[in-house]
């Protein structure tokens, strides 16, 4: 078993802190950033707390990565490349051309944005932005693009927006199927709704929060489609490597070859990444991640600065090297030994006890350790990807679902009380995640027990308060938050809101019939069948959906065999995007005459009536 180590990276070691100040040229005093209507969307002001020395409640390699996390500003990173940190979650680059600059990754929201190239042009001059490069698409480094351009400048030439392949569907893809389960989730995992400080939030790793301004997107002009491919922009070379399927599915870095700085994007930063984000995605690939960072080493072997899409640089050229290799060795590791011991009989939980840290050296390093990612939970990612969620078990293939299981799991032992009484013994001898497993089937059997709430609330507590990884940290406190009958914040946090119009003209039109696809009572629908006709004048396009076995079918073009429909709605795509941003309804579109109906005007009111609105604010630690 490699076992948790005994050692933790140089305590007395400051090069990070030196680092991630390094190149200060201008700061926003206060750094609080506001819309248009003076409500707050970032406040980096609140973390202030961190300053002081490390707290009894927070592990001490989490607080210092959130000390590293609060530098912000305008930083040179060489002569002509400039880095915004502080003001949002992720960074965005600016580098300098003939006449104006380029932006990488536009932050998450517009106004973040907006205010960091303010920040930026009160140091450098009022440069144009002539092209914006989104390294990924994860919204963190897309969703602030109206912030530093526009759609009319991008239409006319003046501003080229770069993406790598694929960008527009991932982009937009993993919120229309899941969305709403993932948006529940990352309250527990990003702590939403907990209180900053030393008991409460102290960040998640990679960051520490995100802005809450507004988001856009703007369509990319110009696709990165193969490693080795240049291209010049306002005057200055970009080389990109293209890594698709490792931090997101399409990925890209890039290199500057006049100044010689490399920017990975999401692929090496100062944490451990994660394989499987808690709040829910499909499993990365690890075996490709590693090798990617293999292939940046091999093609840009002269960078002598690393930069990332999160945290500080690095500088050197062989400290670029060794950034490199440890991130490349590192996920390599969790891949290759995950493997060897699943292919040995291991299942995921079993696998991430055997491998609690990294071998040797590897293990003494700052920027692996899981601040965001873990190891115990990247190991079972690498096992869910080959294996998925059966562990070969009989026992396991056909279970009861946790309230059935909870019920004779609690009668087994002697009841309610008697489960509570072992969990109490758990507690005090410290196997706080026995005691916590125990405690979970008393709330599934029972969720108005008081004694097993406020008792499963203070095991989660202390689990929270000891994690390393900021993550671990926020599921844990938020759920004894919610144990303790925080209904309000549970709600607040957990609050849905219709998508900005920006990002549902993102959506292709099928992407947008499969959300209604996944919001179908398939049992309620399955009573009925009819044929719907959607023709989108603005767009030029005609979909047919099918409703039939409790199952929406939607078709790009006119019905199978010259069907006819029972319904045809006749309307522009742009007024479907309204509807669904909540600013227009089918019904006054249609008394308004901006959409036109055919045919049984009472199928349209049954489909409505077969959609669900997604709960967004489910529970999670109780049944």
């Amino acid at each position: 078993m490699t076992t948790a180590p005994d050692y933790v990276p140089d305590s007395e070691d400051r090069s990070d802190f030196a680092a991630a100040s390094r190149g200060l040229l201008a700061a926003l005093d206060p750094c609080v950033i506001r819309d248009v209507a003076g409500r707050v969307v970032w406040d980096n002001e609140r973390w202030g707390f961190l300053t002081g020395r490390c707290p009894e409640t927070v592990h001490p390699g989490l607080w210092r990565q959130g000390q590293l996390n609060t530098a912000q500003g305008l930083f040179e990173v060489v002569p002509g490349v400039y880095r915004i940190r502080g003001l949002d979650v992720s960074n965005m680059t600016l580098v300098e051309g003939g006449s104006g600059v380029v932006v990488v990754d536009p932050l998450v929201s517009r106004e973040s944005a907006a205010a960091g190239l303010d920040l930026y042009r009160s140091v450098r001059g009022d440069r144009p932005v002539k092209a914006v490069i989104y390294t990924h698409s994860h919204g963190d480094h897309f969703g602030g693009v109206l912030g530093v351009t526009t759609p009319e400048a991008v239409a006319a030439g003046d501003c080229v927006i770069v993406a790598p392949e694929g960008f527009m569907h991932h982009a937009v893809s993993e919120n229309v199927v899941a969305g709403p389960a993932m948006t529940r989730r990352a309250v527990y995992m990003y702590g939403r709704s907990l209180p900053l400080g030393p008991e409460g939030q102290v960040g998640f790793g990679l960051g520490q929060a995100l802005s809450t301004g507004t988001i856009g997107l703007i369509p990319p002009t110009v696709d990165v489609t193969a490693t080795g491919q240049e291209l010049t922009l306002d005057g200055v070379c970009f080389v990109f490597q293209l890594t698709p399927d490792t931090e997101a599915p399409a990925e890209l870095n890039f290199h500057l070859p006049e100044s010689k700085v490399l920017l990975v994007a999401e692929n090496v930063s100062h944490t451990l990444h994660n394989l499987l984000t808690l709040r829910g995605a499909q499993v990365r690939d690890a075996h490709a991640w590693a090798s990617y960072i293999t292939e940046s080493i091999q093609l840009f072997a002269d960078a002598e600065v690393l930069i990332g899409s999160h945290h500080w640089p690095t500088w050197g050229r062989d400290e670029v090297l060794r950034m490199l290799t440890e991130h490349r060795d590192a996920y390599a590791y969790l891949h290759d030994q995950t493997v060897r011991l699943m292919n040995s009989g291991l299942t995921g939980p079993e696998i991430a006890e055997e491998i609690q840290c990294f071998p040797g050296d590897l293990g003494r390093v700052w920027s692996t350790r899981g601040y965001y990612g873990s190891i115990s939970h990247n190991v079972k990612a690498v096992y869910q990807r080959y294996m998925g969620w059966y562990d070969g078990n009989p026992a396991h293939l056909w279970p009861h679902p946790p309230v059935e299981q909870a019920k004779r799991y609690v009668a087994a032992i002697g009841g309610a009380d008697a489960t509570v009484a072992h969990a109490r013994q758990a507690v005090d001898a410290g196997d706080l995640r026995w005691a916590a497993e125990l405690l979970n089937h008393v709330l599934f059997a029972e969720p108005h027990h008081a004694t097993a709430r406020e008792l499963q609330a203070e095991a989660y507590t202390r689990l929270g308060l000891a994690q390393e990884n900021g993550t671990w940290r926020n599921i844990f406190l938020t759920g004894a938050q919610e144990l303790r009958g925080a209904e309000q914040e549970r709600r607040r946090a957990g609050a849905g809101h219709h998508a900005s119009l920006d990002m549902l003209a993102a959506l292709s039109t099928g992407q947008v019939f499969q959300t209604f696809a996944v919001r179908l009572n398939g049992p309620r629908a399955a009573a009925h069948r009819f044929l719907m006709r959607w023709e989108f004048a603005d767009v030029d396009e005609v979909w047919t959906l099918l409703v039939g076995n409790g199952v929406l079918t939607p078709m790009r073009g006119d019905a199978p065999r010259a069907e006819a429909p029972d319904m045809t709605l006749r309307l522009n795509r742009s007024d479907l995007d309204r509807i669904l941003a909540g600013q227009l309804s089918f019904q006054d579109a249609v008394t308004s005459g901006e959409a036109v109906l055919a045919g049984d005007a009472s199928v349209l009111a049954t489909f409505q009536g077969l959609l669900e609105r997604p709960e967004r604010d489910f529970p999670i630690v109780l049944p």
